[in-house]
């Protein structure tokens, strides 16, 4: 195997914190994916599902609950040729990495987009999958302390 050399700032970061480089974009780190099969399984066989219009998604609380959220993406055969499951792939991680931030930690997440997804547009797909993930695992994002003296008493 041949060594290749990065060019600057290419190196992926050991979390999956968003970060941007100039254009590349938002990131899709290997600490954020589901990577091997057993991770997959303990997800079908102990985890919980939810479904939608367009994904099936399901999901486990890691055994590490602060640690990032995982995601994997499954997608079956049936769906059409690689080209097409290839689509619906980008098409599912362009809308983790775009809103990975607004997703709770401590989570690993399977999803399984239905044949459907190819051919809708994409505004549908982002909400219904943020929805989707939002009412799975919770959001991420930290609410505002309350103030006790605005809190009203009844």
């Amino acid at each position: 195997m041949r060594d290749v050399a990065k060019p600057a700032g290419s190196a992926s970061p050991s979390s999956c914190v968003p970060r941007r480089d100039g254009d590349e974009g938002f990131d899709f780190p290997r600490a954020c994916r589901l990577l091997h099969t057993a991770e997959y399984d303990a997800v079908y066989e102990s985890g919980q599902r939810r479904a939608g219009k367009h994904f099936v998604v399901f999901y486990r609380r890691r055994d590490v609950p602060d640690a990032e959220s995982r995601f994997g993406i499954s997608v079956k055969r049936s769906q059409g040729g690689a080209v097409a499951r290839n689509r619906i792939k980008r098409r599912v991680r362009e809308i983790l990495r775009l809103h990975r931030q607004e997703i709770a930690t401590g989570w690993d997440i399977v999803i399984h987009p239905r044949t459907s997804v190819l051919m809708a547009p994409f505004g549908a797909l982002e909400a219904e999958l943020v929805e989707l993930l939002k009412s799975a695992v919770g959001s991420g994002a930290v609410p505002p302390p309350q103030d006790a003296s605005t809190t009203r008493s009844t």
